[in-house]
């Protein structure tokens, strides 16, 4: 036994002389309150970083009047930004740009808006006025804005719900179109109160999720297009869908689905060819517009209808219509089309500025957020009073136009001015256009977003992400698009509460020969230092997780004393407060019970570098130094126990 004991005390020994050693050799940092500030002040300091980050203001101090001007016009029109110096030679390469990216919207166009339940003619209307006023009022160079396949999709399934778009075709129209307006106004909204951090609920992993699974049931809503069935079901999920195909085998056609198996075939084939070569992006850009032209011409050569191939029918000449007055404010359906705008607004608005984000990224400029938020909030609200529906930026056009060398927005004029000519001059040429190529086309765009790659990279880096990634795939594919989105957000947003509520607390032990302090379960050189329990709160304190953390540190104080057996007792909690960036006052109320239930145990609490705010609030609250002593605060967890460690008491160990 006494060899036991002098074997213990020299490691104490050892540990305390080369803590003292450093402690001889530095002085001692005190920790000190923050500078005071009024509440005001610090109300003011708290908006600021929750509101304007990135300090939009900056660029204007130390300007004169005229140059404020200048930089406030630019700011609010980012088109003033580059109009100045815009020259031939730049719009040469958007001219090219515009056309290419118009061969693929024009056919897009009128195949998103049949996947939305609307009239052809919608699509085309969503992409003549809103890219216009993108230009004006957008901050990305390569974003091409139209209809999407995700928005449509969400926009058209969620008013099924109600309102039939074959039975009340206008009351439907009306209800898109009003829908159109609120999706804008709350876009709107977030980009002026700056509140775009509402949108960063939805993961990366949501969004792959919930895309794949969009895209499995638009590629499955097409099957009635490509094996021509005239009785469909309206309903978004998985099963409905596939009964209604085996229900309905009598309807098939097999003209219909040979044509559309070559056509599907084909842009397949295009698209293939684009990703390999991205030289050859032109490929996949005109294959859509292509197909158009073949099939019209051959529907109507061989008269498609007479051989059960239906076809779009006769589409309105002319540019769109005033729609203002077909906005609804009251009513029955007025909740359907709030509910539909927030849910559209926010899927469109998390596309678009992911899109544009990720080609300023690869051209190294800037997009703000928040006027991306403006920009197409205004574009939608403006598209609402026009005919069209809800618009954002879309990831394929957005590629090619930025394959196809579009060095500034001009290219989204381009694409509105040829959008223009097709109404005015074209429309009698889609007369004939098979219902079954705005099927293959569709089939064609929506399976990029089922992306594999980036699902199993998810898998090797965080298995609950890519648990939430699933919920929200088989939620879109077996429940309902909304509710499947609603499902993945819940689980993120449970994730979150429980990383509230249960912080991560670890044991901290010292690196020898070190004054480093490290994770013991992490760095298995780590060892623990006799008399001292050190633990690090690896996040803010509040009312949500101050049971847990008492609870947690108290068994801590429980396990460190069944582990020593003989001559060294704990005497130190040590608790490092770097990570803790904030405290409210039931916070503090852990300190001051912790305090009550240590010290009958002869156990005192240590804080090492409490933070600003945390520090003054806990000086705030003890008036009488209770609990918060200046020789129990420190900066470092190296210097605490260096200086502790000559206070350190030794327990005799009793022999009978």
């Amino acid at each position: 036994m006494e060899r036991r004991n002098s074997r213990m005390q020299l490691e104490f020994v050892e540990v305390t002389m080369e803590e003292g050693t450093s402690s001889d050799s530095t002085n001692l940092h005190q920790v000190v309150p923050p500078p005071y500030k009024s509440s005001l002040q610090k109300f003011i300091t708290k908006i600021k970083e929750i509101l304007f980050p990135d300090d939009p203001l900056r660029q204007f101090k130390g300007q004169p009047l005229h140059r404020k001007l200048i930089l406030g016009a630019q700011y609010v029109f980012p088109l003033l930004q580059w109009a100045p110096t815009y020259s031939f030679k730049l719009f040469k390469s958007d001219l090219i740009s515009g056309l290419t990216i118009a061969s693929l919207a024009i056919p897009q166009g009128i195949s998103y808006a049949k996947l939305a339940n609307l009239p052809a003619i919608q699509g085309l209307y969503s992409s003549f006025v809103p890219p216009l006023v993108y230009v004006v009022l957008g901050s990305s160079m390569d974003l091409a804005v139209g209809p999407v396949s995700i928005a449509s999709l969400v926009l058209g399934s969620m008013i099924t719900e109600e309102v039939s778009p074959t039975a009340q075709p206008d009351l439907f129209l009306q209800l898109a179109l009003t829908s159109t307006f609120f999706a804008g106004i709350f876009q709107a909204a977030l980009g002026v109160l700056r509140l775009g951090f509402i949108i960063d609920f939805l993961s990366k992993a949501i969004l792959l999720g919930f895309m794949a699974g969009s895209a499995v049931i638009v590629a499955l809503q097409q099957l009635k297009g490509l094996l021509g069935i005239t009785h469909f079901t309206k309903k978004m999920a998985l099963i409905p869908v596939l009964s209604s195909v085996f229900h309905n085998v009598d309807e098939w056609s097999w003209q219909t689905i040979v044509m559309g198996i070559c056509f599907l075939v084909l842009l397949l084939g295009a698209r293939h060819v684009s990703i390999k070569k991205p030289q050859l992006f032109w490929v996949s850009a005109g294959a859509p517009l292509l197909s158009v032209i073949i099939s019209t011409a051959l529907a109507f050569a061989i008269k498609a209808q007479r051989h059960g191939i239906s076809v779009i029918g006769k589409l309105p000449r002319g540019i769109n219509p005033p729609s203002a007055d077909k906005l609804l404010f009251q009513g029955d359906h007025l909740v359907l089309a709030i509910k539909t705008g927030l849910i559209t607004g926010i899927l469109s608005l998390t596309e678009g500025i992911a899109v544009g984000r990720t080609f300023a990224t690869i051209r190294n400029y800037k997009v703000d957020g928040n006027k991306e938020m403006m920009a197409i909030g205004f574009m939608n609200v403006v598209g609402s009073t026009t005919s069209c529906y809800v618009t954002t930026g879309s990831f394929s056009r957005s590629a090619i136009n930025h394959n196809a060398g579009a060095r500034t927005a001009m290219s989204n004029v381009v694409m509105s001015v040829t959008v223009l000519v097709t109404l005015l001059f074209l429309m009698p040429l889609f007369q004939y256009t098979p219902n079954v190529i705005l099927g293959a086309i569709i089939i064609a765009a929506v399976i990029g977003l089922i992306d594999i790659p980036s699902a199993y990279l998810i898998w090797k880096i965080d298995k609950f992400d890519f648990v939430v990634m699933l919920t929200a795939f088989f939620g879109v594919i077996f429940i309902s698009v909304q509710l499947g989105l609603a499902l993945a957000v819940a689980l993120s947003v449970l994730r979150i509460l429980l990383q509230i509520t249960r912080p991560k607390t670890v044991m901290l032990g010292n690196i020898p020969a070190t004054n480093i302090y490290r994770n013991i379960h992490h760095y298995k050189e780590a060892i623990r230092v006799p008399g001292f329990l050190i633990l690090s709160i690896e996040a803010p304190i509040n009312f949500a997780n101050i049971t847990y953390l008492n609870e947690r540190i108290y068994r801590w104080v429980e396990e460190e004393e069944a582990t020593i057996k003989e001559n060294v007792c704990l005497q130190f909690l040590v608790l490092d407060m770097s990570a803790v960036s904030t405290i409210d006052t039931s916070g503090i109320s852990l300190f001051k019970d912790l305090k009550n239930s240590l010290t009958m145990k002869g156990v005192a609490i240590v804080l090492v570098n409490p933070l600003s705010e945390v520090i003054d609030k806990l000086k705030k609250s003890d008036d009488g130094n209770d609990f918060i002593r200046a020789e129990y605060l420190f900066l470092t967890v190296g210097e605490a126990v260096a200086s502790l460690s000559s206070a350190m008491k030794r327990k005799t160990p009793t022999m009978e």
